[in-house]
């Protein structure tokens, strides 16, 4: 991921092959990771105010 990330190439595939036999681009893996994170702080954040009863921001 280094190596990619210093030639700024993030369009080539991951070195590991998914279960159907694809491999995505490391783009790829990157805005999935970035939305599972803002997806779970969601999910958190729902929690909270479930608990306090106060909305964020």
């Amino acid at each position: 991921m280094a190596d990619a990330l210093a030639d700024g190439d993030l369009a080539q595939p991951a070195r590991r092959t998914r279960r159907d036999g694809s491999r995505p681009s490391l783009r790829w893996i990157l805005v999935h990771m970035v939305e599972e994170y803002s997806r779970h702080n969601g999910h958190a954040d729902l929690i909270r105010e479930s608990i306090d009863g106060r909305t964020g921001e």
